[in-house]
């Protein structure tokens, strides 16, 4: 009976690792898929981090998708999770995960956090779990804590005798300096140097409308409608369109659809630029001349809007196991210390945020402390199954404003009508909590 016992063992042995899902000594790696978008550098940090993952994890194969466009990036997910077919895990903005969640096709991750001995709930800067909490659940983990900043160009500042942005300016403050910093500089007519880049949207127009004391929504939890009509809200619409339509600090749309800012800022031919942190990996690569960012001017008070992405499962994934360990892996210290040395993210881990992978102080921007002293004023849009439907009917409003086609009532008006159904067929979570 004795000699009977090394033979139990090795039995109960393998069948542990077979239950584990995991391969044992000698079996091929298990693979995992794992889709993400973005330009050239950040599809690098990406496989930088499964580099990373792969060499501490052997019995491990991530193999990455990659598209370049965020909208062509949104349009392949949805399809292959209406097909059956999705990645093990993607990267989902907090403000795009809702229709999968609505539709159960993710994996809650509570139980996953709640059991790591690497990361833990009290690792996190609180608002960026608060956006991925649904029905009480943690449907995936978020990798950054980005917040919309102004890119600006040190050398033209210099050059117009503009004082470089403070970290208390304000609205007039900052009108006066993209006023100053749009120059017809040889003289035809022309402009051809703009004070001020920015998407007209109302994920951009958002903090603004929020530091005027307005209300995009008319509930955070239980939202049904737009709120651009309330007086408040309506002045900071006014104040942003009139960027364009009265200062022209901003390109008209033709200049716009003929170079967009963003390339006009790379080029030095846009003074500032409103982004998030995900342009720092671009623009760490200019070199003809000096970059750095600055918050956002306050108006009535201060308020930022949070850009946060997170690793999410497939509820079909077939190795929860692997897939958890490489989500655990990216938002662990190690893993997004490789990510923010790219110049990628802002940590989500207080800990790695407000470390030298971080804070490089050989890389710009010099100011990288900006983002984390305005962390406590972030807010975050609605988090709703039809939110992109919402967002994206309502900024084609804003931006006819924008540019001068309509006025910012209409705007208002055609923007509430047009995102009504849409607010009536939103799956939201229960209350946050």
């Amino acid at each position: 009976m004795i000699k009977r016992f090394p033979l139990l063992i090795l039995v109960l042995t393998l069948l542990m690792v077979a239950c584990s899902g995991l391969p044992s000594s000698g079996d091929a790696p298990t693979t995992v898929t794992f889709m993400t978008f973005g330009d050239p550098a950040e599809k690098a940090a990406y496989e930088a981090l499964v580099a990373a993952f792969e060499a501490e994890h052997d019995d491990i194969d991530v193999q990455i998708t990659h598209i370049p466009s965020a909208s062509d990036y949104r349009s392949r997910l949805a399809t292959d999770f209406a097909a059956g077919t999705p990645p093990d895990i993607s990267l989902m903005n907090f403000r795009r995960y809702a229709p999968f969640a609505a539709n159960d096709q993710l994996e809650p991750l509570t139980d996953y956090l709640a059991e790591s001995e690497i990361i833990a709930e009290a690792d996190f800067f609180p608002i960026t779990l608060v956006g991925y909490r649904w029905n009480g659940a943690l449907m995936c983990i978020p990798q950054n804590i980005s917040s919309l900043v102004v890119y600006y160009n040190k050398d033209l500042f210099e050059a117009a005798g503009v004082a470089e942005p403070a970290d208390d300016w304000t609205w007039d403050d900052f009108l006066a300096a993209a006023k100053a910093l749009t120059r017809d500089t040889d003289g035809d007519g022309t402009i051809d140097q703009y004070g001020l880049g920015t998407e007209a949207s109302l994920f951009r127009l958002a903090p603004f409308v929020w530091q005027n004391g307005g209300l995009l929504v008319d509930s955070e939890t239980r939202p049904s409608t737009l709120s651009l009509y309330l007086p408040e809200s309506t002045a900071a619409t006014q104040w942003f369109v009139e960027l364009q339509t009265v200062h022209h600090v901003v390109p008209d749309r033709i200049s716009e659809e003929s170079l967009d800012s963003e390339s006009r800022f790379i080029q030095g031919t846009t003074a500032m630029y409103l982004n998030s942190r995900r342009g720092t990996p671009t623009y760490r690569e200019i070199d003809a001349f000096t970059w750095d960012v600055a918050p956002l001017p306050r108006g009535v008070e201060q308020a930022g809007v949070l850009h946060s992405d997170g690793y999410c499962m497939s509820k079909t994934t077939a190795n929860k196991e692997a897939a958890w360990r490489f989500i655990e892996y990216a938002n662990s210290p190690a893993g997004q210390a490789v990510i923010a040395r790219t110049g990628r993210t802002v940590p989500s881990l207080i800990a790695v945020a407000d470390s030298p992978a971080f804070l490089d102080e050989t890389q710009p921007p010099s100011r990288a402390r900006v983002f984390l002293d305005t962390a406590e004023t972030l807010r975050l849009v609605p988090v709703i199954s039809t939110w992109e439907e919402i967002e994206k009917s309502a900024s084609s409003e804003i931006e006819r404003a924008f540019y001068g086609e309509i006025s910012v009532e209409e705007a208002i008006q055609l923007a509430t009508q047009r995102t009504e159904e849409y607010f009536a067929a939103g799956v939201v979570a229960n209350p946050r909590r």
